[in-house]
């Protein structure tokens, strides 16, 4: 099995581990990823999930070896055009190549990244809300060399990231992206010493994880429902959202804080 999954109370750890090659997604761990990250937005006893890639590489993308057999036209017909069309709707579509880059999840992922994070790899990682990088790992449309272009998000997701110009630079050049730029231009939120992606990842989810959840998703969903909106269509999309949060933990959560938790900034107790 190729993906797998370990439990940290609220915190689950996606784990791909095809590191013979580099983690490179084929059509079984395109699958068993997807249905990973479906199972873990089912799960109410599941908060924020971590995705990492075993064996020092998060995602070598697409694996090519597969790719090549495509260039039959009927495969071709069968497995993209057919098998990975987009009906109406993102998440009533297939899974994308990479497996997941498609869904609109409810919870949290954080992308836990050492060494390449390139082409799909590089989307997968995207796709996440958040991306902790070791200090060796990299971004890349290494796929750029190859004639095969981004299908996972990639071209939509950079450029909300770091901007027009600077995300058309990266995708037309295919050059390596390190960690301190990707740091350094809001590709990636955290670099942390090689080895310590995966720890630092967890560190930060269980720090999410431990809030009360109706709140941490519904400020998510409006960070991304609002983007490209207009300012006051934004903020009734906000109060919507909220008041929904509100009435189901708000209440509660301030009546905690008036019995003395939490004051002068200490978040150490607040249950």
């Amino acid at each position: 099995m190729t993906v797998r999954i370990e439990k940290d109370g609220t915190v689950w750890t996606v784990i791909h581990s095809r590191f013979e090659a580099r983690n490179a997604m084929d059509p079984e761990s395109a699958d068993a990823l997807h249905d990973a990250m479906l199972a873990f937005n089912a799960d109410p006893k599941a908060n924020v999930a971590v995705l990492w890639g075993e064996g020092g590489a998060f995602c070598a993308g697409w694996d090519l070896k597969y790719a090549s057999s495509l260039m039959d036209r009927d495969a071709f017909q069968r497995d993209m055009i057919e098998g990975l069309a987009f009906p109406h709707g993102a998440n009533g579509a297939p899974r994308g190549p990479l497996g997941p880059t498609r869904l609109e999840l409810d919870k949290p992922v954080i992308a836990a990244v050492e060494g390449p994070a390139v082409a799909g790899g590089m989307e997968l990682a995207l796709w996440a809300d958040v991306r902790v990088m070791g200090a060796t790992a990299y971004f890349g449309v290494y796929c750029r060399r190859w004639g095969i272009p981004l299908l996972d998000g990639g071209a939509v997701r950079l450029p909300r990231l770091v901007g027009l110009g600077r995300a058309q630079e990266i995708i037309m050049t295919g050059r390596k992206v390190p960690a301190d730029e990707a740091l350094r231009i809001g590709m990636c939120e955290k670099v942390v010493p090689e080895g310590g992606a995966r720890a630092a990842a967890e560190a930060m989810a269980q720090e999410i994880a431990r809030f009360p959840q109706a709140a941490v998703r519904a400020d998510r969903r409006t960070a991304y429902e609002t983007h490209g909106m207009g300012l006051r269509d934004a903020m009734r999309r906000e109060w919507a959202n909220g008041v929904e949060a509100h009435s189901r933990e708000g209440a509660a959560g301030a009546a905690r804080f008036a019995s003395g938790k939490g004051r002068h900034g200490d978040f150490k107790d607040i249950a």
